[in-house]
């Protein structure tokens, strides 16, 4: 049989190559095919090419925040390792769960992009008021009595006049959301909570002067004041809105001249560093320190076994130490700063040899992270921040702003002033202190992170506080001669002054490269080292750099130090 041959003859293949040759008169459309095929070949090379570019950055974004952390983080205690496995395990997710224990990406199924930030308009306004009163009276319950006082007591409680004359002013960022808040009004809206189980029914109210009593439960270590509310939902007392300082009554006496002195002023004193000179004249270190449980580095037989206030990534903890002129009347000065319905806290220390620091503290209710890379990060409820003015002989010397779990120094000299008063700057959301407007990058390095602060609505604290003297070597805290009925419960409280840090399970929460959206609410202003021997946060042996100027490229030294950790708020 004869194969079959599929093979074609010379004229058969010239046939077809006639018959599939294309006309000689698209020449036109010849040169669109030219065109168009690179054209779309271009548009997808620059899509796989910002795909590609997306995903790379994305990478390391990632892996420069990871290994950030992991370069500044200290190594969790096997306990701490032990509560984040629980907390990966809270999530309903197999996923969820795998992606956070393998790749450090914790719920990244309920991530939001943005939330409402905003007041709760539909609360009732006799429940405002309500509050506001309730307030008001409840830093008049104190059980001190100044008629039973003797004349030595009388004399603890003294606070020297130049204290309020050099008080701080405090310019509110422009655009805040989370205004000062009062810590009375405050307890009214958490229960307190045995980490996350609640240990008191929400229809008994909390009290400044019953607030100590929860350190029965564990010394108050694992107690949180949980909010009532959720705080996604921004209620009104969380904002505290109603709390922005009022126009002072005699703004128009501060006149032209004054404006122009601030803007001619550039922070620059000369002369050497003032920490160089402080020691020489015998104020750069005084006292003896706060103990380990307090925020300092003294060592003392009846705290060695206590835990220590330390900064976690899940905020401040409370960590088993394993090592480790009178004032008469009430101010009278004029002031061209505005009054807040929340009130400042004023807690004044002797350090010995005319050495006195007087701390102002300032609470929030809420406190707002700050964002990177389009993540937000530390979000929590309950803020104190502070600042600490230092005299001797009755003459300012230095000025200490706090800035998260860091701070900075400054001469008294160096800082801008309105009248003998200092300047501070409260940071939008986080309410960190700077002595400065502008933009402050901090821990991450192009200005990634950083908090903003402007000239803002300003404060003045003096004009509703509430005073206190401390003896940190006998951990008392006495009601000034100035707000003699100040109750002093409150101040011994143990715990957190806000929520836990929420479960993965909890759609509000996340977790990335180490960092929580929502971390523990800060512990009060007994842990903020108060008997420190240097302005300086942090441990004694730590360098202290005061600064003799403000502003230009160089940046301030920061102190990373023990018992810090103000905070941040929600998003």
């Amino acid at each position: 049989m004869t194969p079959i041959s599929y093979e074609n003859t010379p004229d058969e293949l010239k046939l077809l190559h006639e018959v599939n040759r294309p006309p000689k008169n698209i020449g036109l459309s010849k040169t669109v095919d030219q065109v168009s095929t690179p054209s779309t070949s271009i548009q997808l090379m620059s899509k796989k090419r910002r795909a590609v570019v997306a995903v790379v950055s994305t990478l390391f974004s990632y892996l420069t925040l990871l290994g950030l952390h992991d370069l500044l983080s200290p190594r969790p205690p096997p306990e701490e390792y032990a509560e984040q496995g629980r907390w990966i395990a809270s999530s309903h997710s197999w996923l969820d769960r795998k992606a956070c224990s393998w790749f450090g990406v914790c719920g990244a199924a309920h991530w939001r992009s943005r939330v409402r930030i905003g007041a709760n308009t539909e609360r009732e306004d006799q429940l405002v008021l309500h509050d506001t009163d309730y307030s008001h009276a409840a830093w008049t319950e104190g059980k001190s009595n100044p008629d039973d006082w003797s004349d030595d007591e009388r004399v603890l409680r003294e606070i020297p006049g130049y204290v309020f004359d050099y008080a701080p002013l405090v310019h509110l960022y422009s655009e805040e959301k989370f205004w000062p808040c009062d810590i009375a009004e405050h307890l009214l809206h958490v229960t307190p909570h045995l980490n996350y189980t609640p240990i008191q029914a929400r229809s008994e109210s909390l009290n400044l002067t019953n607030l100590g009593k929860l350190n029965e439960w564990n010394k108050g270590r694992f107690v949180y004041l949980q909010s009532d509310d959720n705080v996604e939902e921004r209620p009104d007392w969380l904002a505290g809105e109603k709390n922005i300082p009022n126009k002072p009554s005699d703004l128009g006496q501060q006149g032209e001249e004054d404006n122009n002195a601030e803007n001619e002023w550039d922070g620059k004193v000369p002369g050497e560093f003032l920490d160089d000179a402080a020691r020489r004249e015998g104020w750069y270190e005084a006292g003896e320190g706060s103990t380990h449980d307090q925020g300092g580095d003294r060592h003392s037989s009846h705290t060695e076994k206590l835990p220590v206030p330390t900064d976690t990534v899940e905020g401040e903890e409370l960590v088993d130490d394993l090592h480790v002129r009178t004032f008469r009347e009430g101010p009278q000065k004029r002031t061209r700063g505005g009054r807040s319905d929340a009130p400042a806290v004023l807690v004044v220390v002797d350090k010995g040899h005319g050495i006195i620091d007087a701390f102002w503290f300032y609470f929030y209710s809420f406190n707002l992270g700050n964002v990177v890379f389009n993540v937000r990060f530390g979000n929590h409820v309950g803020d104190w921040e502070h600042s600490l003015v230092r005299f001797q002989h009755g003459k300012p010397k230095a000025v200490f702003f706090s800035e998260h779990n860091f701070g900075e120094a400054y001469s008294y000299d160096a800082v801008e002033k309105i009248g003998e008063r200092p300047v501070i700057y409260s940071a939008t959301g986080t309410h960190a202190m700077y002595a400065t407007a502008g933009t402050h990058p901090y821990v991450l390095p192009w200005g990634i992170l950083h908090d903003e602060t402007d000239r803002g609505p300003l404060w003045d604290p003096l004009l509703n506080s509430h005073s206190y003297t401390y003896n940190y070597t006998t951990d008392t805290l006495r009601s000034s001669n100035a707000t003699p009925h100040a109750p002093t419960e409150w101040f011994y409280f143990a715990g957190h002054w806000g929520d836990k840090f929420y479960p993965l399970e909890d759609s509000r929460q996340y977790r990335f490269a180490g960092q929580y959206h929502y971390v523990n609410g800060p512990l009060g202003p007994r842990f903020k080292n108060l008997g420190r021997k240097k302005v300086c946060q942090g441990r004694s042996t730590d360098p202290c750099v005061i600064k003799n100027w403000i502003g230009g490229l160089q940046m301030a030294k920061r102190w990373v130090g023990v018992g810090e950790g103000e905070g941040e708020a929600p998003e």
